[in-house]
């Protein structure tokens, strides 16, 4: 009885994730917008596969500027951003 609780729990908890929407979906790439941080598009598409910034210091201004990739099966979604802002975002598979 103890197991089929528990089998029970984990099945609804997965329904529950899978019905929330997160990673690379249609839908959560349309939420990426111009001006959000890493830290925002992360929130929504979860961890980037690979990708990175650089910056270089001009005076008292850091500017930087890089790309990052998710990917999930022939989905893949890469965002450019400068100065730790989203300028562009590509996407392909969908």
């Amino acid at each position: 009885m103890k197991n089929l609780v528990t089998r029970t729990l984990a099945l609804l908890t997965l329904m529950l994730v899978v019905a929330c929407g997160g990673g690379i979906t249609a839908d959560n790439v349309a939420k990426i917008k111009n001006g959000m941080t890493l830290e925002e598009v992360k929130d929504i598409l979860g961890e980037p596969a690979d990708g990175g910034s650089n910056s270089l210091q001009v005076g008292d201004m850091k500017l930087g500027a890089g790309a990052y990739k998710w990917e999930d099966g022939d989905k893949v979604v890469t965002i450019t951003f400068a100065n730790g802002k989203v300028t562009m975002v590509a996407k392909s598979g969908f």
